[in-house]
């Protein structure tokens, strides 16, 4: 249904952030017609070789950020990293901005995510805030050991955290973060990771993908299997909770919501991505609308599109120098090899995906 956030055909579609994820949500982009313009600090990146317009410019240069709104109908982001006073600006200047800064900034510090999830009624792992070395000395004392430090912001792939296995190994754990805030988590006695892609409209439309089963290697996902077998009530408890977080942040696009299983089937919130996210590439090839187009179609105020899965999907990450076994991998029947266009195949660097279609469903 058309409605007065609708874009048109040929408008501007503003990415905050110029890595893979923005290289492929200007594809969608692209395909659907529009134009779009990346903003990042890198002049080579794989986002703004396949977009029709790059501003290359820290995002705290607020006079390059003003010039940038200028170009685009509606700005949206790649990654939770941007400065939300970076969008706080933009907003205050009259440009259309989605997701929302509040969404970014809750999402962005792990204390305020978990609170925030709590709040409106999901489970989540104890946790304790640590600002200082007495702070996690208590939290060790109250949640026991093992429990995991991590860094407040930042940090993914595994970085920013340490695991605490003894209270003797406090100081030394306190330590390695640098002094920074940060959280302390009790250990999930979980026996899976899964994860819902969910989206949002302007109008208060929720779709959301079928769950998908992820296993990590080293702290970075390695693959994602979609849909995943899983029970009906596990299904529907996802589902409530990915929207229930859209609708607690009142939020428009596409987010990836990370859940650990324990014995019981029951679900507790591991972390909240606002954004296209890493577990949701199998829907390239398993479903109608993945989850770029249908972020770009959230942020459009388009209709959002088909969620339903046609094939069900192993997505591989290529980490490092696994790229360079392209020739092999593109050669595969039954799946689709995507390359980022990085230059350099970094040890536990993202170079790519590949997606191997499992069967029909």
């Amino acid at each position: 249904m058309r409605h007065d956030k609708s874009l048109p055909l040929g408008a501007k579609i503003g990415i905050l952030g110029d890595g893979q994820l923005g290289r492929m949500l200007s594809q969608a982009a692209s395909r659907l017609g529009f134009k779009v313009v990346v903003f990042g600090p890198d002049a080579e990146s794989p986002a703004a070789s396949v977009s029709a317009l790059s501003k290359v410019a820290r995002y705290t240069d607020l006079e390059a950020l003003d010039k940038f709104a200028a170009q685009c109908d509606v700005v949206t982001f790649e990654f939770e990293n941007i400065p939300v006073a970076s969008l706080e600006h933009l907003i205050a200047g009259g440009a259309r901005v989605a997701p929302n800064a509040r969404a970014l900034g809750i999402t962005q510090d792990r204390v305020s995510e978990k609170s925030f999830a709590r709040s409106v009624g999901i489970r989540t792992v104890d946790f304790h805030e640590v600002n200082s070395l007495d702070d996690l000395k208590a939290g060790v004392a109250r949640l026991g050991v093992p429990s995991l430090l991590k860094t407040r912001r930042e940090g993914y792939d595994g970085k920013g955290q340490v695991w605490i296995r003894d209270v003797a190994d406090i100081d030394a754990a306190y330590a390695s973060l640098g002094g920074r805030s940060a959280i302390l988590e009790a250990k999930a006695d979980f026996v899976r990771e899964v994860s819902v892609i969910a989206a949002r409209g302007f109008g208060g439309e929720v779709k959301t993908y079928p769950i998908g089963e992820n296993h990590h290697v080293g702290g970075i996902l390695s693959t994602t299997l979609a849909p995943a077998y899983v029970s009906e009530s596990l299904r529907a408890n996802a589902v409530e909770i990915a929207t229930r977080v859209l609708e607690g942040l009142d939020y428009v696009g596409v987010l990836g919501v990370e859940l650990f299983v324990l014995s019981d089937d029951s679900l507790l919130l591991n972390e909240i991505a606002p954004r296209v996210h890493n577990t949701g590439h199998w829907t390239q090839d398993g479903c109608l609308c993945d989850q770029f187009e249908q972020h770009i179609r959230a942020v459009a105020g388009w209709p959002l599109g088909d969620t339903e899965a046609r094939f069900q999907v192993e997505m591989t990450n290529l980490l490092g120098p696994d790229v360079l076994a392209w020739e092999s991998l593109s050669a595969e029947a039954g799946a689709r090899l995507y390359v980022y266009g990085k230059d350099e195949p970094r040890e536990g660097r993202k170079m790519g995906h590949i997606n191997r279609i499992k069967g029909r469903v």
